[in-house]
């Protein structure tokens, strides 16, 4: 049995397809004989850059809002590195707002 975890990243609208591609090339979303398989939703993501940043939107010290997708995918726990490692290239932000956690699926 291959043990699964749920991932959720938040992106900008303008890089969502990219990261999706990404994560799911890398193994992300696989389902039986479906490959690449999430749940978008749009949403705001709020930030302020703290002195020392260099953020692809916004000026540090100042709050920003960014219209986001939210990403939901399933990724097997042996892919999961690669997953996460496909995400940060894709992703445009310095530190990309992700989390993952197991789930009591199995395959």
């Amino acid at each position: 049995m291959i043990q699964l975890h749920a991932l959720v990243v938040y992106v900008p609208d303008s890089h969502a397809g990219a990261v999706l591609t990404a994560i799911g090339d890398a193994g992300a979303g696989r389902l039986g004989d479906y490959s690449h398989c999430s749940f978008t939703s749009p949403g705001t993501g709020r930030f302020t850059p703290l002195s020392g940043a260099r953020p692809f939107i916004g000026t540090p010290g100042q709050p920003e809002k960014v219209s986001e997708v939210r990403i939901e995918c399933i990724v097997e726990e042996d892919v999961l590195d690669a997953v996460v490692q496909g995400l940060r290239q894709a992703h445009p932000y310095e530190e990309p707002a992700f989390m993952s956690w197991p789930v009591n699926g199995h395959r």
